[in-house]
């Protein structure tokens, strides 16, 4: 008996093994046509996020035709941007025909309803309101959520956008904060959608954090990014 159970293991044996070199082999085959697919993709998604992005710069900053990219360093002062600069530490000027200052466009981001939020905004320091905003990157609901980048009301909301500096250089006067669909009184306040209130709760969220790090910053340095921009300006 021993004997037999012996024989039924060692057939047993061949018939898996086949099996198993197959499942290895799929799943090869398969890792290789992932990072295949990856390697030969990412420059084309690398480089369609960077022209989506300037395309939205200009969006942004109504009247702006040239653009130069900065970084902030450690020492406090805008640098131009180099390759490999994190997106988190950049601001993109955008300079008119005669090469003058029109804003700055600035990225930002955080968690929506369905996943994060990437948006990019224009602040223009001479009227210290944003002036613009483009949504770079969202899940959020289709026909609900989406409306953030849909909305004509909601996006009104963009065009003059109180974000004056407060009397100490270095906050804001009012932060910027959602309030229920029609309800808005102060230039610093934008009109919720209804239906999608998370959504546009999300977008005022993102506006406040950035613009509370970001805009004393700019309008400090503005006469720096106007004066080393023009140089540095492109298409």
């Amino acid at each position: 008996m021993k004997q037999q159970a012996a024989g039924r293991g060692s057939a047993a044996h061949p018939a898996i093994w086949p099996l198993y070199r197959a499942l290895v082999g799929v799943g090869l085959v398969c890792g290789l046509l992932i990072v295949s697919v990856f390697v030969l993709t990412g420059p084309v998604i690398a480089r369609n996020e960077a022209q989506a992005l300037q395309r939205a710069v200009f969006q942004v900053l109504p009247g702006a035709v040239a653009k130069a990219s900065f970084t902030l360093g450690p020492d406090g002062n805008f640098h131009p941007a180099a390759a490999g600069d994190a997106p988190q530490q950049m601001v993109h000027a955008g300079y008119d025909a005669d090469g003058g200052l029109v804003g700055v466009a600035i990225e930002a981001q955080g968690m929506g309803y369905q996943d994060i939020i990437r948006v990019l905004y224009g602040y223009a320091p001479q009227s210290q309101a944003i002036v613009g905003m483009e949504v770079l990157a969202s899940k959020e609901t289709p026909g609900l959520g989406d409306k953030i980048e849909k909305d004509p009301a909601f996006r009104a909301n963009f065009r003059a956008l109180d974000v004056s500096i407060a009397a100490d250089g270095q906050s804001l006067q009012r932060p910027v904060e959602a309030v229920k669909s029609g309800s808005k009184t102060l230039p610093s306040q934008i009109d919720g959608i209804t239906g999608a209130t998370i959504s546009s709760k999300a977008i005022a969220s993102i506006l406040r954090q950035s613009s509370a790090r970001w805009v004393p910053v700019v309008y400090r340095l503005q006469g720096e990014l106007a004066g080393e921009g023009v140089a540095n300006a492109g298409p």
